[in-house]
């Protein structure tokens, strides 16, 4: 998925992958960033606009209600998706089901991103021209970071990095992996059809889109049901990108994503598929404590 969305997508999804990718840290972070996310999502959105004090505690309040709003609605949605992947982690799998996973977790991404719509459109209406300029400047930062961690760098050291990510996100979920498991993972990212320039120029274009539908909201004073309309439609595009070459490549990647995933997993022992399931236990406890906290 691109990393340059409109803020309040990217603020819905914070929430998601704090779940839904949780394999990436250890339950007690999750849970603790989790009951923090208003406050760590206020400061990381003021990094980008620069609120204002009008707009301060309505972002705050609009933040505490997302939240409580996700642990009502998405949480046992969420533990479901996780008994499912500890019924499914003991056997083999095909890239298929490995797929059907990830769209269940894509469909909850986007119903956070759906949630946040009202709230983000009372936000997008009430920007002024320098907190555009801020969000500029921020995209041209993170754009410069981007350039010097992927794009400097030829194909064998963006390789490597990412070999190194995946390995470390795996082995925390798997415990430690085999060499051949290694080389396995190495063989796919050399194969894969990742391409940082595609990426970046989306991310960029994006980026434009983004800066140019709040300046017109800005200039045309758009009602807020035309706002709201536009940032649905943007939120859509972003979930399901029309027909092109870019729709092309990321149904691509996903595939690709799913081979690969299958592919380890069924490489795995069975030690690593029991380490796999507890690993998967302990998430639906937090989750279901996080849930009974409301």
């Amino acid at each position: 998925m691109p990393l340059s969305r409109m803020r309040w997508v990217r603020l819905a999804r914070i929430i998601g992958v704090l779940l839904a990718a949780a394999a990436l840290a250890a339950c007690s972070t999750l849970k603790l960033a989790y009951n923090n996310f208003p406050e760590l999502s206020y400061w990381w959105l003021d990094g980008y606009l620069d609120f204002d004090g009008a707009q301060t505690p309505r972002v705050r309040d609009d933040l505490a209600e997302l939240l409580a709003w996700h642990r009502r609605h998405e949480l046992p949605r969420l533990v479901e998706l996780l008994r499912g992947a500890q019924a499914l982690a003991p056997e083999d799998i095909t890239p298929q089901q490995a797929c059907a996973f990830a769209d269940q977790i894509r469909e909850r991404l986007l119903a956070v991103a759906v949630q946040a719509e009202g709230p983000g459109t009372g936000l997008a209406l009430s920007l002024g021209e320098a907190q555009l300029q801020q969000l500029e400047r921020k995209y041209a930062k993170n754009n410069a970071e981007y350039r010097k961690e992927w794009l400097e760098r030829g194909p064998a050291r963006w390789q490597e990095k990412r070999y190194e990510r995946i390995v470390e996100r795996n082995e925390d979920f798997y415990g430690r992996l085999e060499p051949t498991q290694r080389e396995l993972l190495k063989q796919q990212v050399a194969q894969s059809g990742f391409d940082p320039p595609a990426f970046d120029a989306e991310r960029r274009r994006r980026q434009q889109e983004v800066l140019a539908l709040l300046r017109r909201f800005q200039a045309e004073r758009t009602p807020p049901a035309e706002a709201r309309a536009a940032i649905h439609a943007y939120v859509l595009r972003i979930a399901d990108p029309p027909p092109g070459p870019w729709r092309e490549r990321q149904q691509a990647l996903q595939q690709e994503g799913c081979r690969n995933l299958a592919a380890l997993h069924n490489s795995t022992s069975a030690a690593q598929r029991e380490q796999a399931v507890r690993r998967l236990q302990a998430y639906e406890r937090e989750l279901g404590e996080l849930f009974a906290a409301h």
